[in-house]
């Protein structure tokens, strides 16, 4: 699927409510479908910066596509992170760079979240795109 399906995906189930605190625990529920973090992820360099919870971030670059993987320590964060790797993971870093990330305005993503958590999901975003530009720029070597 494009990162566009799968926003598109998220943006359908999103709109099924209307109350953001069902819309609150489906994010938690997204988080805690996710597979956790390999505890050797778990390190200082993968926490990403400007989180108000911890937050890790793995990628991995195999075939032409970066995997990420993470894990908070903060349900609805841990839900949003899970969010990011479902439209971004698995697609070239290409993809990446030039994806619009439109599903955190249509579900009001960025609107229901406190200051603190806009800047997390803002650093997730960022972090995620150095990860992308990085290996694009490795492979152009």
């Amino acid at each position: 699927m494009t990162i566009n399906e799968l926003q598109d995906e998220i943006i359908e189930e999103f709109s099924d409510f209307t109350d953001w605190m069902d819309k609150y625990q489906l994010l938690i529920d997204l988080g805690n479908e996710q597979a956790p973090l390999d505890d050797k992820y778990k390190t200082e360099n993968n926490l990403i910066d400007g989180c108000q919870s911890r937050v890790w971030l793995q990628a991995d670059y195999h075939d032409g596509v970066i995997d990420f993987t993470a894990e908070s320590d903060a349900l609805i964060v841990k839900g949003i992170v899970a969010l990011l790797i479902r439209v971004l993971s698995g697609h070239t870093p290409a993809e990446i760079l030039d994806a619009d990330l439109y599903f955190i305005d249509r579900i009001g993503l960025k609107e229901h979240l406190s200051p603190t958590r806009s800047n997390g999901l803002l650093a997730m975003v960022k972090q995620m795109r150095m990860y992308a530009l990085a290996y694009k720029m490795k492979n152009e070597e």
